[in-house]
C-alpha cells in the first residue's frame, strides 16, 4: 500500500529544492545587505540629562562620547562613570534592538543561531 500526500506536497522533487535554494539565497543577500547598512548606522543617548551624551555604531563600537566639564568633580569620579556607563549602555541597546527588529523582519522571526 503506497501513502498518499496530501495534494500540493510532494512531487516537485528537483524544482522544489532549486526554489528553496534560491529563496535562501535571496534571504541572505538580503541578511547581508541590512547588515552593511546596520553596520553603518549610528546610534545615540544621553544620560544624566544630558551631561555625557554616548554615540555607537551598528558594529557595537563607540563612536564618540561627550562629557559636559560641569559634571567633572574629582571628588566623585565614580557618578562620572555610571553616567558614562548609562549612556554607552542606552546606545548599545537602542543599537542591538535595531538589528533584532530587521533582522527578525527579514528572517519572519526565525532565529538560526550564527546566521546574525
Amino acid at each position: 500500500m503506497k501513502a498518499r500526500l496530501p495534494k500540493g506536497y510532494g512531487g516537485g522533487g528537483a524544482a522544489n529544492m532549486q526554489q528553496l535554494a534560491r529563496q535562501a539565497q535571496k534571504m541572505q543577500e538580503a541578511m547581508e545587505t541590512a547588515t552593511e547598512e546596520l553596520e553603518a548606522k549610528e546610534y545615540s543617548a544621553a544620560s544624566g540629562g544630558g551631561a555625557v551624551k554616548a554615540v555607537v555604531n551598528g558594529k557595537m563600537e563607540i563612536k564618540s562620547l561627550e562629557i559636559d566639564p560641569e559634571v567633572i568633580d574629582p571628588e566623585d569620579a565614580e557618578m562620572l562613570a555610571d553616567l558614562v556607563i548609562a549612556a554607552t549602555n542606552e546606545a548599545l541597546r537602542a543599537a542591538n534592538e535595531d538589528k533584532e527588529e530587521t533582522m527578525g523582519a527579514l528572517s519572519g522571526g526565525i532565529n538560526i543561531p550564527g546566521l546574525f
